[in-house]
């Protein structure tokens, strides 16, 4: 079949088996052009594949010639019907990495299921015997709590009171202004449920009372802080409590591991073009004129960038920042007061008629497509593909 994307709302329905091959490759690329990395031999990434946690994967298994146990939940293709961006990137990395030294393994089901941690449990003793390194980044819009059977649902809302300010239609490059509404007790506990530590911590008991897990091991969970502009829909908001008890749960994992030398780390990353991100309010907008600023500085990074630094910091003896709460620093550059004094100014005056002028609009279109495999450079997109192979 002929594939093209096609959308629903702002979720992109379809993805580029082709197109998503030669986004990992590209990663590796970048990878495999900068310095080893010691430290680990075994590694499970949870939500291993997009974004961070696809980056978490290639880093291990190339800079760090480790083993990966890669865990996902993704939709698989049909003759009429691709499968989903996350599947074929999991495939493509284990096609392009089969002739290395590491090996890598996939599981393709619910990581909050007991069903999918035991699955992983038995792989781990016999393929890896333990994991020196856990890297938690799930996301997703709904959870079943496996010991309550509860189903808990996500959602985008302020706390307290709506908030409105501008967002952008990355499509078409129009500036809108956005009321978002605030979420009831129900809905914030919902997102903590989903989004917070209450999984990781689940995950590392189960790796621990397994004997699966290394002397000295690490986990890692990703979070985000960002700018006031940001805070009502995402720090102050539902998603931010879901980060505090992540946040907080990094602390609870530290001291349950402390018999092992083990540590709980939060990475608070930067902004990037997510699936994920693409769908908060505000958010693309912000993002559209960080990237303009941060291209023309020289301090861009992508996710490949960013987790690379962050593995070279934690494990090459890199020096990384810290902030108060001991939480590792990644969005360093972002967060450069003069940049962020300069993106309070541009937000002030940008409009749909000068958006070209004053941000990198047209770029995050870009990434957003490439993120289902689509607009990527050497690809021909007018081939008749097979959905169902990488």
């Amino acid at each position: 079949m002929i594939i093209k994307p096609k959308f629903r709302g702002f979720i992109c329905t379809t993805s580029h088996p082709e197109g998503c091959k030669k986004n990992v490759e590209n990663q590796i690329n970048y990878v495999e052009s900068n310095e080893k990395i010691k430290g680990i031999k075994n590694v499970l990434v949870l939500g291993a594949s997009t974004g961070y946690g696809l980056a978490s994967s290639i880093v291990s298994a190339v800079a760090c010639d480790a083993n990966v146990l890669a865990v996902s939940f993704e939709r698989e293709g049909t003759e009429k019907r691709t499968a989903s961006s996350g599947w074929y990137n999991i495939e493509a990395l284990k096609s392009l990495l089969a002739e290395k030294k590491s090996q890598v393994l996939s599981i393709n089901g619910d990581a909050f299921s007991l069903e999918i941690k035991e699955e992983a449990i038995e792989k781990i003793k016999e393929y890896m015997g333990k994991v020196d390194l856990v890297i938690y980044s799930l996301a997703a819009p709904k959870r079943t709590n496996p010991l309550t059977k509860e189903t808990l649902s996500s959602c985008l809302k302020t706390i307290g009171e709506p908030f409105s300010n501008k967002t952008v239609n990355f499509h078409t490059g129009e500036i809108s202004n956005i009321t978002i509404p605030a979420a009831t007790e129900e809905e914030i506990k919902g997102t903590v449920g989903v989004m917070g530590g209450e999984d990781w911590m689940l995950w590392i008991k189960a790796l621990k009372e397994a004997k699966v897990l290394s002397e000295g091991v690490k986990t890692i969970a990703y979070s985000y802080i960002g700018p006031e502009v940001t805070y009502p829909i995402y720090r102050e908001g539902t998603i931010g409590k879901a980060k505090e008890h992540l946040e907080k749960t990094a602390k609870e994992i530290t001291e349950y591991l402390k018999n092992i030398k083990g540590q709980g780390i939060i990475s608070v990353n930067k902004a990037l073009v997510t699936q994920a991100s693409s769908a908060i309010p505000i958010v693309p907008l912000y993002v559209a004129i960080l990237y303009k600023l941060m291209i023309e500085r020289g301090t861009h990074e992508g996710c490949i960038e960013q987790i690379y630094r962050l593995f070279n910091g934690v494990y090459g003896n890199k020096n990384l920042v810290k902030d108060s709460e001991e939480r590792l620093k990644l969005d360093d550059y972002e967060m450069d007061e003069e940049l962020q004094n300069e993106i309070v100014h541009i937000w002030e005056k940008i409009n749909t008629d000068n958006i070209n002028d004053l941000s990198y609009i047209n770029l995050i279109r870009e990434e957003f497509f490439k993120l289902f495999g689509f607009g990527v450079d050497e690809v021909d997109y007018n081939k008749d593909i097979n959905p169902r192979i990488v």
